[in-house]
């Protein structure tokens, strides 16, 4: 049977996100929905369309509908079900000529006025009109379009421009997809599809009067991204307002949505203001933007953060104890740091507990930061009856004293201790008489991981990295019976080269680094069973939020941690990737599945239902958050003196 591009199911013929036969078990359900006897010569491209299956037999259908993703991809067992199409609303598609519509009005054409519709149909005009329509734009160049009109067209013609579709204009457009662009009617106007349309195009459907076929005068007036044209026709007094988008108050909901997106997905203002500086697209100002943030964008992030997480705390709180991970990511490296963000992480379920922004003129300087940090998450933590376990952190010295005074276990994440051992050891091997190290250094590093890995107490931990400065030196047996002997197999090396040797600076610098006081009292600590890793993860994704070239304000910092952790928290724990027969791939590193951005989708759809129509309820949370004064406050503004004229060492002087 040849391949056919048309729905399979007799009576349907449709061409609209097709899906191919597949393979599976599925298969004779399938066979079975399109034929009621299935023939013996059943091809294996057949293909089925769409609106035969239901809601849920799709992967990403909110996904499509909000414009997130461009095809529908169905389930692995989904089975088709609906045999007739049109009886279901969502489904519904018209084989009749659309309804007729004025091109430039938004809303269907009045035809309760005294003027029949054969008055409103176009008519001849005379030749000997020669008229210019003036369109003075605000914000956008335009010059002015010739009232001659092309003669009209036959009867016939018309009849054949009423039945081209937009898929016979885009047939060469391959990014053009007329079953996810028209599948389903838009219900919120933030899933409302959107294009790019030129000026002069525009302005062409408002040049004739639809009444006596005349030339208009056109004035756009311009905000942002919206744009309203009146058109008036000083012959008949035909006047229509029309509207680029829809408005609430004086807000264009267009220019607002454009905020919220790049608001919510973490981009930079400035660098789409370039990109449509350079297609000369109109766009909104950065004070509109910040209008925006300030008034509906930052209440609707913090309130939906706030309420996401006293779910996920509630239900920590009926459990057993948590395993947290703590760590401070800084808004800059050095001790320049503006802002000290301190995250809580529950490691069994990679979850983010708690986000605490510091500023540094909060504390006494950037050193302190960390501890307030922990201090504030904490109490949060126990504000919603979160029993904590213990904590793994870095080896901040403030961190551990606090600890130690609350009574809170602490262990220490390997990988710190490691990168600090690491840096000694590269240090010491530039030296010519401790070229040696260079070849232990990875050795080393792994000796690390493994004394916490295999280790069930400080002690048993302590003796196996004790027995490091005997191995280096070609020696497996020990003294300590908590580790009497190296577990690997005994070889004897001929090349004693490879080895320490006793009594050489090398030996006697690295035992000196192993074997300190500081190092044995850290290896006690070092965390058996769940490290930071996915922590530091977590501080990677903020930057795709919060750049550290940025200079943002307290409050609009703390919205893009937030964001961050929603992103986090939605793609975390996602499962392997798959291929198209659903087989896991499997590398040298885990591969997931493509991330999702349903919390961009969650916080659209809540800023248009809840927040744009009364933002008051929802600022109540900005008003509750302790927002620091700037660091500039804290100075007073300086005084100009007087200089004097002449002043030969070229100072300022007093008079």
């Amino acid at each position: 049977m040849p391949f056919t591009k048309y729905c399979a199911v007799p009576g349907c013929g449709r061409k609209q996100s097709l899906h191919k036969l597949p393979l599976g078990s599925n298969r004779n359900a399938w066979l079975n929905f399109i034929f009621n006897e299935v023939p013996a010569d059943v091809g294996k491209t057949l293909t089925i369309c769409s609106l035969h299956f239901t809601e849920d037999c799709f992967v990403n259908k909110t996904q499509v509908e909000t414009g997130f993703a461009d095809r529908l991809r169905l389930k692995y067992d989904a089975v088709p079900s609906i045999l007739d199409p049109t009886e279901m609303v969502q489904h519904t598609y018209s084989q009749k000529s659309p309804t007729m519509k004025d091109v430039a009005c938004q809303t269907e054409l009045n035809l309760t006025s005294q003027l029949a519709f054969p008055t409103l149909a176009p008519k001849f005009r005379s030749e000997g009109t020669q008229t210019e329509v003036s369109c003075k734009s605000v914000g956008a160049p335009s010059t002015p379009i010739k009232g001659f009109r092309p003669a009209k067209t036959s009867c016939l013609e018309l009849e054949e421009e009423k039945r081209v579709s937009f898929e016979d204009f885009d047939s060469q457009d391959t990014t053009y997809e007329p079953a996810e662009s028209s599948q389903l009617p838009c219900t919120s106007i933030e899933r409302d599809t959107k294009y790019i349309v030129f000026e002069k195009c525009l302005l062409q459907l408002f040049e004739t009067c639809p009444v006596c076929t005349r030339c208009c005068d056109v004035r756009p007036r311009r905000q942002g991204s919206f744009v309203a044209i009146d058109q008036l026709c000083p012959h008949c007094q035909y006047f229509r307002k029309w509207q680029s988008q829809p408005v609430v108050g004086s807000t264009p909901l267009g220019n607002l949505q454009l905020s919220a997106a790049i608001h919510f997905t973490g981009a930079s203002f400035f660098k789409l203001q370039k990109v449509f500086n350079a297609m000369h697209v109109k766009m909104i100002t950065h004070t509109t933007f910040r209008k925006h943030a300030s008034m509906y964008l930052e209440p609707a992030i913090i309130y939906t953060w706030k309420k996401e997480q006293e779910e996920v705390l509630r239900q920590l709180s009926r459990g057993d104890k948590v395993i947290a991970g703590g760590d401070m990511r800084a808004d800059s490296p050095g001790h320049s740091a503006k802002y000290g963000a301190y995250t809580l992480m529950d490691l069994e379920s990679n979850i983010i507990l708690d986000i605490q922004l510091v500023q540094r003129n909060e504390v006494a300087g950037s050193d302190h930061m960390e501890k307030e940090g922990l201090k504030r998450g904490l109490e949060h933590l126990e504000a919603h009856g979160v029993k904590l376990e213990c904590i793994v952190t870095d080896r901040h010295p403030q961190i551990n004293n606090f600890l130690r005074e609350i009574n809170i276990p602490q262990f220490y994440d390997v990988r710190h201790l490691e990168k600090g051992l690491s840096k000694k050891l590269e240090k010491i091997g530039k030296d010519k008489d401790c070229e040696v190290v260079k070849k232990w250094q990875h050795s080393i590093k792994n000796h690390v991981y493994w004394t916490a890995a295999t280790s069930k107490t400080p002690v048993e931990r302590v003796a196996k990295w004790k027995s490091l400065v005997n191995h280096i030196q070609d020696i497996h047996v020990h003294d300590d019976p908590s580790f009497p002997r190296c577990d690997h197999e005994i070889r004897q090396s001929t090349d004693r080269s490879k080895w320490f040797q006793p009594g050489t600076k090398a030996l006697c610098t690295v035992e000196k680094i192993l074997t300190n006081q500081r190092m044995m009292k850290d290896m006690e600590k070092l965390s058996p069973h769940l490290q930071t890793s996915s922590l530091e993860s977590f501080h990677r994704v903020i930057l795709r939020f919060a750049h550290r070239n940025v200079v943002y304000p307290y409050l609009g910092m703390l919205c893009r941690l937030y964001l961050a952790g929603m992103h986090f928290n939605e793609n975390s724990n996602r499962p392997r990737a798959k291929t198209s027969t659903k087989k896991e791939i499997y590398s040298m590193r885990p591969l997931k599945s493509q991330a999702t951005h349903c919390y961009v989708i969650n916080l659209m759809t809540f800023l248009f239902e809840k927040v744009i129509r009364d933002p008051l309820p929802y600022m109540k949370e900005i008003h509750k958050l302790n927002i620091p004064e700037t660091l500039s406050a804290q100075y007073g503004r300086g005084h100009r003196k007087p200089c004097v004229l002449g002043d030969k060492g070229g100072g300022l002087n007093p008079t």
